[in-house]
């Protein structure tokens, strides 16, 4: 029995920590995209809208920083981020391209080293959030974090082509 219980604990190890590599290989892409694609346009179109609709790419930028230091930063590493949904949408001020980007691979950092020190208790933890349905752990939060960034990464590759240039990297999928 004893010898069972330690097969079982190595394999829930070992789980564990490919579905962390695995977690934190995905942001890493999800942020590497972020990046090819505020760098494919000129800066002077990075808070520009090319539609009468839907948001610029910086726009797009800080929402995704502000659901990260949101959902990962406050909510499972606590850091007490206070979040302004509506202002990063609606931010008339038009930060340099590194700027928000900088703050960005910030927020990025921040879900990586989250991720690293999550151990299967926290992984498994119940979030408390109000808009979290149909999440209930703090896994599905972090994977719906990436889905989010995922998302919002197709309507860049939208928004970059629409002003005629392209991040020269082949489909992903």
């Amino acid at each position: 029995m004893n010898q069972a219980y330690s097969q079982t604990t190595i394999g829930s190890l070992k789980l564990l920590d490919t579905v962390k590599s695995e977690l934190i290989a995905y942001f890493r892409h999800l942020g590497q995209r972020v990046e090819r694609h505020a760098y494919a346009i000129p800066e002077d179109k990075f808070w520009e809208k090319p539609f009468p609709f839907g948001n610029s790419l910086g726009h797009l930028i800080l929402h995704l920083t502000g659901n990260l230091n949101h959902y990962v930063g406050s909510g499972i590493a606590g850091t007490g981020y206070v979040r302004n949904r509506t202002l990063e949408f609606t931010d008339t001020n038009r930060y340099p391209r590194e700027q928000t980007l900088q703050r960005f691979r910030e927020a990025l950092d921040l879900v990586v080293r989250t991720i690293e020190n999550m151990d299967e208790p926290a992984m498994l933890r119940s979030v408390t959030f109000p808009d979290k349905h149909p999440i209930n752990t703090q896994f599905g939060l972090v994977m719906v974090c990436a889905a989010h960034m995922n998302n919002h990464i197709g309507q860049m590759a939208w928004l970059v082509q629409a002003f005629g240039y392209h991040t020269g990297e082949p489909p992903v999928w």
